[in-house]
């Protein structure tokens, strides 16, 4: 029976150790790039909702801007008041020769600017713009004026009967403004929203 020096065996158990440190550091530098990546998705996961919700308060503070202006269009819908563009009151009484860019800043220089541009709760800053849906200002049934306009049928405010067959009076004729809001928010954040709404003449 052959003897192996015990020389032998501690260069091969020396050899051994090599390998198995070499492989716990390729181990170790592959998990840590693992763990760099696993922490930069999750901030651009993280921007990405943050974004988001950013967004959605813009979008949900285009109410106010919208209310105000349809607050502002009932009280002076009496009269002739909203037949003459009010610049100060971002009101037009006509709709655009050509649809602006509403996402230029230029665009909004006539616009009313709610609470004076002054942030809200969420950091948002509300302006609106209102159309008139009439080619001309003046009254809306002048010659060569072409308005967009809701004829309701029957009803209280038409004189009609609500009975089948009945004859169908057309009621008081309602004319269309259309109300543009702009919201500036946080992480420059813009969302534009359109309305129409409807009020008597």
């Amino acid at each position: 029976m052959t003897k192996i020096p015990h020389s032998n065996f501690r260069n091969g158990a020396r050899r051994q150790r090599g390998v198995v440190l070499l492989i716990a550091l390729i181990v170790l530098v592959a998990m840590t790039m693992a763990g760099v990546a696993m922490v930069r998705s999750m901030d651009t996961t993280l921007g990405i909702a943050g974004n988001m919700a950013f967004k959605q308060a813009t979008i949900q503070g285009s109410d106010i801007g919208t209310n105000t202006a349809y607050t502002w269009l009932g009280a002076n819908s009496a009269g002739t008041t909203l037949q003459s563009s009010i610049s100060s009151s971002g009101y037009f009484a006509t709709r655009p020769a050509t649809e602006p860019d509403w996402f230029n800043e230029s665009s909004w220089g006539s616009a009313f600017k709610v609470n004076n541009l002054a942030p809200d709760a969420a950091g948002n800053r509300v302006r609106y713009i209102i159309h008139r849906m009439c080619t001309t200002a003046g009254a809306y049934n002048a010659t060569g004026n072409e308005c967009a306009l809701y004829y309701p049928t029957s009803g209280a405010n038409s004189g009609g009967s609500m009975a089948v067959g009945a004859t169908q009076f057309e009621g008081i004729p309602q004319l269309f403004y259309r109300v543009t809001t702009r919201v500036d928010g946080p992480r420059n954040t813009v969302s534009i929203i359109q309305v129409s709404v409807m009020i008597q003449v």
